[in-house]
């Protein structure tokens, strides 16, 4: 018999005999002592060993995925995932929530990336689209009188390739009637809480979960989804730095930049590797430099630096007064390093939001053992497109302006913020809630606001529309990516390794060598020619 092969052993469980036990195995105790023996079906010899360690590229893998689900971790990962699911159903049924299955084949309607479509045989030239996630249905479960509606849901997105992203993706979806933005908050932390208490009982998990509005976490990590497990929290110091004398500070306030960094405790002794590490790893993210300055850790305060306490590349061009201002101002001390960056809002709070993180791996300031879940909130509801020269809808178009803010919606509509709010946790988004639009003048107003005309709101939307016409609730939810909170539970870097049969970073599908072209037969019923794109 070789490995893999199935067969059929009938005999005696005994005691292994002394000095061939093995405590490592779970049954290395036991032997057994074989009286019959059936091959049911023999194996060719695996493309890799079905092992922890086997070392074997991921197309091959997912070529043969129902050998790689052979390996014990995969097998561990796939009831983890099946444990997390029949808790969120048992929770949310003891919380008085319907489970609800939605369509999969629906109409088109834009929600932020591009639509899988189905053709339809029977309706020549007509399309269904597979749900980027079932936003408008859970709405009309509300207007239906289905107070809390649950469903794990999948959800399709034809989105531009990027690391770590899938076609299809699962999520727990949800959704109340009557309910402020703390109910929501409450019944996802209460549920997410119960979760990693059971799953990973040596973790460390704060609760209640802390809230940043979206302009608290970018004004201090630089971004929205921040990683709160460590500090290395971000300053500005714009006007400080203008007055230093250093032509790129002053050169970017005068266009309207902004200077920002960070202090990266007790790493005054980098030395010129290492920050051209950093410097490389910043211009990666975009910025045309990192400007750092060591702080000698023999001096006794930032007050009374002096001038061989100082290490930078731009020191001939700032003073010890100007260092001094900037290393109190950012509340360094003696042996931190200042790293800054220069430039527009947008791109420094991205530099530097990379920076921060990879800069807490490289001086391991992370706990894996740690669930910082965070809560950010007060999102904007719109965001202007500069290549499309309007307002786009900063999540979705169905999020309510905040009541205070309606009156801004026609007038100055980037001052509107929006009940709007994301969960996160190490730096990821877990997921993405709101109360939800419910009133037809103002769902309307919203969609000019994006630029739709009347036909268009009509043509895409009137289903909803008109639903709101007939008492339609308040309400809100929020859909949690299934797939990433498993794979934080089992602390796992990929999504993938928690997806029974996912598809590579370019979509395809090695097992099924999907997509795949079609028959001209299947063509001619659907109505349909394939017109490649010129190379």
């Amino acid at each position: 018999m070789r490995s893999e092969w199935v067969v059929q052993i009938q005999g005696q469980v005994i005691s292994r005999l002394p000095g061939a036990e093995n405590p490592e195995l779970f049954t290395g105790m036991l032997e057994l002592s074989a009286s019959d023996l059936v091959v049911l079906n023999p194996s060719l010899t695996p493309p890799f060993e079905v092992s922890e360690n086997t070392d074997v590229d991921d197309n091959t893998r997912l070529k043969y995925r129902f050998i790689d689900l052979r390996r014990p971790r995969m097998q561990e990962l796939l009831r983890l995932r099946h444990k997390v699911t029949h808790m969120m159903w048992d929770f949310l049924t003891e919380k008085n929530f319907t489970h609800v299955e939605t369509p999969i084949l629906l109409k088109s309607t834009p929600e932020g990336a591009r639509d899988y479509v189905v053709p339809s045989r029977i309706h020549p030239g007509n399309f269904y689209a597979l749900p980027q996630s079932p936003q408008q249905l859970k709405q009309l479960l509300m207007v239906s009188g289905v107070e809390r509606y649950f469903q794990i849901a999948r959800c399709f997105r034809d989105e531009d390739l990027r690391a770590d992203r899938q076609p299809e993706h699962t999520q727990l979806d949800f959704e109340m009637s009557f309910v402020h933005q703390n109910d929501v908050m409450e019944i996802v932390e209460d549920l997410y809480t119960k979760i990693v208490n059971e799953i990973v009982p040596d973790s460390t998990i704060s609760t209640p979960f802390a809230k940043l509005t979206y302009a608290e976490a970018i004004e201090r990590f630089g971004t929205d989804k921040p990683d709160l497990r460590f500090g290395m929290e971000l300053t500005t110091i714009t006007q400080i730095a203008s007055r230093s004398g250093a032509q790129v500070f002053s050169a970017t306030e005068s266009t309207g930049g902004v200077v920002r960094g960070f202090v990266a405790p007790g790493c005054s002794n980098y030395g010129r590797r290492q920050t051209d590490g950093l410097t490389d790893f910043a211009k990666s993210s975009g910025a045309k430099g990192l400007v750092f300055i060591s702080l000698d850790e023999n001096a006794e305060s930032v007050e009374v630096l002096e001038e061989h306490h100082i290490k930078s590349p731009l020191k001939k061009f700032l003073s010890v007064q100007s260092v001094k201002e900037i290393a109190v101002e950012m509340k360094a001390v003696p042996g931190d390093l200042i790293l800054i960056v220069a430039g527009t809002e947008k791109l420094v709070n991205t530099v530097l939001s990379n920076l921060r993180n990879e800069l807490a791996r490289q001086l391991k300031l992370i706990d894996p053992k740690q669930f910082a879940f965070a809560w950010v909130y007060d999102f904007p509801l719109f965001e202007w497109d500069e290549d499309l020269n309007q307002y786009q809808p900063a999540h979705h178009v169905f999020s309510s302006p905040k009541q205070e803010h309606l009156k801004y919606i026609e007038t100055d509509p980037g001052k509107v913020l929006a009940d709007l709010f994301d969960l996160v946790c190490n730096g990821m988004e877990m997921g993405s809630g709101s109360i939800r639009i419910h009133d037809r003048d103002v769902q309307e107003q919203v969609f000019s606001v994006i630029g739709y005309s009347s036909d268009e709101i009509t043509e895409r939307f009137g289903q909803l529309l008109t639903a709101f016409t007939y008492g339609a609730p308040p309400h809100g939810g929020m859909g949690l990516g299934l797939d990433r909170f498993v794979a934080t539970l089992a602390g796992e870097s990929a999504i993938r390794e928690v997806i029974a049969f996912p598809k590579t970073q370019t979509a395809t599908d090695p097992l099924f060598e999907a997509p795949s072209t079609i028959e001209n037969e299947q063509l001619d019923e659907l109505h349909l020619r394939v017109v490649m794109p010129k190379t």
